[in-house]
């Protein structure tokens, strides 16, 4: 992984092996980001997405593997007890032009990943929410 900063902006270029997730919360935590949002385009192939099932409150997932184009990665960055936490969701296409999307929670890169970070400044951390079952956006910390 590589990157350059520019203002309060970086662009981030992911290479084949790297882990997603991994990838972006390292360059996080090592800037220092604590609130922000994420997007990018790139390809994989092989990433474990889901859908939040809000009546039972889990979180179904899927893994898909083989080439696949990153037709559009987008998420933001807030902390929860002072870690990195990322919330992102993702769009894949296939050889046959069929879109899979949802939650990001894991993918390889095979080719490169192009991904811009726009920091914003300010924090805002998560909180769990037993109502709802998910880390909620907290304002109050």
């Amino acid at each position: 992984m590589e990157y350059k900063q520019f203002g309060n902006k970086y662009v981030v270029r992911l290479n084949k092996g790297e882990e997603v997730v991994t990838a972006l919360k390292e360059v996080c935590a090592k800037e220092d980001i604590k609130l922000g949002t994420i997007s990018g385009i790139g390809a994989v192939n092989k990433a474990t997405i889901g859908l939040f099932e809000t009546a039972a409150k889990v979180y179904h997932s899927n893994e898909y593997t083989g080439d696949m184009e990153v037709t559009s990665l987008s998420g933001n960055i807030t902390r929860q007890d002072g870690e990195v936490y990322l919330h992102l969701h993702v769009c894949l296409g296939d050889i046959t032009n069929r879109v899979v999307g949802g939650h990001l929670s894991s993918a390889i890169v095979s080719a490169t990943l192009e991904v811009v970070i726009d920091e914003i400044d300010g924090s805002v951390d998560r909180e769990f929410n037993e109502e709802i079952g998910l880390n909620l956006l907290d304002f109050n910390k």
